[in-house]
């Protein structure tokens, strides 16, 4: 394993052995300039490529409102609510479903789906590796965490997985050997793409400089909620990090359920992330069958409309 870090630290991650603040491997760097872009439609549920090997429906079922302890709102409806709820969404057009350890949804979503032709959807999870979050002591290694999510997703691939929650410019260097065993992982077929959720703007800041990075969860809404610092500046590093042709999933677009009584700001906050061009596909929470009419109608409204300056 110390060899396979070395070589992967070397050249798989940051060309000539620099990985933090080194810049993108020219081959790397222009072979995901090469990911397809966004087609232009204005079907709110259309498939937007997120990789060069994975594409979804603009619009993903995020499952992890106040995920904590492999509980969520989601799970908190009750299985027969949850299920319901996650069937009306697929029917709707909705194809891109998030997930996490620290949520406890991989059962439901797989039950939910268990009849749905696997190839029709997205499975997207993260691993945990923080102190606390999830019941017991099993967070890493990514491997051995991974198979257990094969296992509760009734799946034989993932199609992208996350390092969880990261807070810093370091993640690099704490989860290296993460990463190595998630590139070995997706040379394996296991998982088709990788990449980290990050909630802190450092974080993110480092993730255009990572060409191991295929993909990257980013907090944006048009009011800052639970951002770290102004919009213009998470705006910023998004659209540095889509440059680098890193699939984007926006996540908070609604703040986490802050907009929950202020159907205008809901409506605002959609219409500006969905005309962003450094977002690729958004993960709002869904809690009623209203919400995901709601948010595919908003959705609609805002494609019918000239992009945003901000974009």
């Amino acid at each position: 394993m110390d060899l396979k870090r070395r070589e992967f630290l070397g050249g798989v991650v940051a060309g000539a052995g620099v990985l933090v603040g080194g810049e993108f491997p020219l081959a790397l760097a222009e072979e995901k300039k090469n990911k397809p872009k966004k087609p232009v439609s204005t079907d709110p549920v259309a498939l937007i490529p997120l990789t060069e090997t994975v594409s979804c429906s603009r619009i993903g079922f995020g499952t992890g409102m106040r995920g904590w302890e492999q509980e969520s709102e989601l799970t908190r409806l009750g299985k027969e609510k949850a299920t319901e709820l996650i069937r009306f969404a697929y029917d709707k057009g909705v194809r891109l479903f998030d997930m996490a350890d620290l949520y406890g949804t991989h059962g439901l979503i797989a039950e939910a789906l268990a009849d749905k032709p696997r190839s029709s959807y997205v499975l997207v999870s993260k691993i945990w590796g923080h102190p606390g979050g999830i019941p017991g002591e099993e967070r890493l290694p990514a491997d051995v965490v991974v198979k257990r999510i094969l296992k509760e997703c009734n799946t034989d691939y993932i199609d992208v997985m996350q390092m969880h929650c990261m807070v810093n410019g370091e993640w690099t260097e704490t989860y290296a050997d993460q990463m190595v065993l998630l590139e070995k992982l997706k040379k394996e077929g296991v998982i088709r793409a990788h990449g980290v959720s990050c909630h802190a703007n450092a974080a993110l800041d480092l993730v255009a400089r990572t060409p191991w990075t295929d993909v990257v969860h980013v907090r944006i809404n048009s009011e800052g909620a639970n951002m770290e610092g102004p919009v213009e500046e998470g705006l910023g590093l998004a659209k540095k990090i889509h440059a680098a042709g890193i699939g984007t999933i926006g996540m908070k677009v609604l703040g986490e359920g802050k907009f929950a009584n202020d159907a205008a700001l809901r409506k605002k906050s959609t219409h500006f992330v969905t005309n962003l061009d450094c977002i690729d596909v958004m993960i709002p929470a869904f809690a009623a069958k209203e919400h995901v009419t709601e948010f595919i109608d908003n959705v609609a409204e805002a494609l019918a409309k000239p992009k945003a300056a901000a974009a």
